[in-house]
C-alpha cells in the first residue's frame, strides 16, 4: 500500500515526562528515530498532559508539541472510563493516535495505535499501581482488540498477545528497542562490580538475586561487590532491609535510579550485569549491556533469553545457586567472559531503533484515515 501524502502522527510522550525508566527511553528513543525516518511530508506530534510537569519543546527538534494542562489521572479516568474527550479536541486533527500503554486515546478519526510491553498486569495486578490495577485488567484486551494496530517489543510478547488477548497476528507490529549508540569498553575494570538495573519491584525477582549473591561470597569472600541500580518500589522494602543486615551489609548497595546520561559509565565499571526477572517484555539493560560490552546472566523467563540469546548464561529464576555458579563463572573464568561479551557485541548490533521505525511507520502508512478524515476507510490487509 502507499501511504497518503502527509501523514500526521500523534504519540503519547507522556511516559518520558520524568524520569525514563523503560517505557519513558523507549518512548523517546523511538520518537526520535521516527523523525529521522519520516518522509517528506510526515509529521509527528508528542502529547503530553499534566497540571505541574510541563515538556520542554526544544526536546525532540523537529516534533511538534502538543502540552495540555491537564492532570494526568483525570485525563486517564475521563478517556479510560468514559471514551472522552477525543484526542482531537486537545490535539487537533491526527491521521494516527499511537498511546504508549495498553488503553486508547479516544478518537474521532484518527486510526488508534496501542503498545503492550508485557502482560504482567493480567497475572499480577497486585504488583502494579492504582490506575493500572483499575483499569488495564478490565480493558485493555478489549482496546486491543479494537486497535488499528498493536505495537509490542518482542516475539515472546507478540506470541503473548495474540494467545491471551485474541488479537489477529496481522494487526500486530514488533518494535524492538534499539542498542544505544556507545562504544564497547576497551577492557574490564578488575574486580568491577556485579550490576542489578532495573526498578526495585517484585517481578524483577532482586530477592533470589540477593540469596545468591549471599552464596557466592559465602564460597568466594573476595567476590566484587552487588551494586542495585533503579528506584524502589514499596514491594522492595524487605530487600532494602535485607542489604542493611549480614552478610550483606557493607557488601550491596543500592544505588537509586540511574538517569540516562549516566548509566552507559555504570555499565564500563560492571564486571557483569545480572537480571533474574520472572517477567520482561524485553529486558532493555541486557541489550544495554551487551553493546557496552559486559557479559550478561538472565533468567529464562519472559523475553529474555530471546535478546540475550547465546550471549549470556540462562538460569531458572528461581535457582539463587544457579546464578551463584553463572556469577563465579565469569569472575573466575576469563574467557568465558571473554566469549560472552564478543557474542554480545555482535547480537547488539543486531538491534536498531532506525529499523524499528521503518517498521512501524510502514505499519502507520498502511493504516487508511476514517471516514471523513481523508476520504473512505480502506480494508487493511495483513502486513
Amino acid at each position: 500500500m502507499l501511504p497518503f501524502p502527509g501523514l500526521r502522527i500523534l504519540l503519547d510522550y507522556r511516559p518520558a515526562l520524568r524520569a525514563r525508566t523503560g517505557v519513558g527511553e523507549y518512548a523517546h528513543e523511538l520518537a526520535a528515530a521516527l523523525l529521522r525516518q519520516a518522509a517528506a511530508g510526515e509529521t509527528l506530534t508528542l502529547f503530553s498532559s499534566s497540571w505541574k510537569d510541563r515538556l520542554d519543546p526544544r526536546i525532540l527538534p523537529g516534533a511538534r508539541i502538543v502540552d495540555a494542562r491537564v492532570p494526568v489521572r483525570v485525563l486517564n479516568a475521563a478517556w479510560h472510563r468514559l471514551g472522552w474527550p477525543p484526542v482531537e479536541m486537545l490535539a487537533g486533527p491526527h491521521d494516527i493516535a499511537h498511546s504508549l500503554h495498553p488503553l486508547l486515546m479516544p478518537a474521532r478519526r484518527a486510526r488508534q495505535v496501542v503498545s503492550i510491553h508485557d502482560l504482567d498486569f493480567l497475572d499480577h495486578p497486585e504488583r502494579t499501581q492504582a490506575e493500572i490495577r483499575r483499569d488495564y485488567r478490565a480493558l485493555a484486551p478489549a482496546h486491543a482488540r479494537r486497535a488499528s494496530a498493536v505495537l509490542t517489543i518482542s516475539r515472546f510478547t507478540a506470541g503473548e498477545i495474540v494467545s491471551r488477548l485474541g488479537v489477529p497476528p496481522d494487526r500486530i507490529v514488533i518494535c524492538s528497542p534499539g542498542a544505544p549508540p556507545w562504544e564497547p569498553r576497551r577492557a574490564a575494570p578488575p574486580n568491577g562490580p556485579i550490576l542489578f538495573m532495573g526498578t526495585l519491584e517484585p517481578r524483577k525477582n532482586v530477592g533470589a538475586l540477593l540469596a545468591a549473591y549471599a552464596a557466592l561470597i559465602a564460597r568466594r569472600p573476595d567476590s566484587p561487590p552487588l551494586w542495585l541500580a533503579g528506584g524502589a518500589t514499596e514491594g522492595a522494602a524487605s530487600w532494602l532491609r535485607e542489604i542493611a543486615q549480614p552478610p550483606l551489609a557493607g557488601r550491596v548497595e543500592h544505588l537509586g535510579y540511574i538517569a540516562s546520561d549516566r548509566r552507559y559509565d555504570l555499565y564500563t565499571r560492571a564486571s557483569m550485569l545480572v537480571l533474574p526477572s520472572h517477567l520482561e517484555g524485553f529486558g532493555l539493560p541486557v541489550l544495554e549491556a551487551m553493546t557496552a560490552g559486559i557479559p550478561v546472566i538472565v533468567s529464562n523467563r519472559g523475553a529474555l533469553p530471546e535478546v540475550a540469546g547465546d550471549a549470556g548464561q540462562i538460569v531458572e529464576p528461581d535457582d539463587p545457586e544457579g546464578f551463584a555458579e553463572a556469577m563465579r563463572r565469569y569472575l573466575d573464568d576469563p574467557a568465558c567472559a571473554a566469549d560472552a561479551v564478543a557474542r554480545g557485541l555482535a547480537r547488539a548490533r543486531t538491534y536498531s531503533w532506525d529499523a524499528s521505525a521503518r517498521t512501524l511507520l510502514a505499519a502507520y502508512r498502511s493504516l487508511r484515515p476514517l471516514d471523513g478524515a481523508r476520504g473512505r476507510p480502506e480494508r487493511v490487509e495483513g502486513r
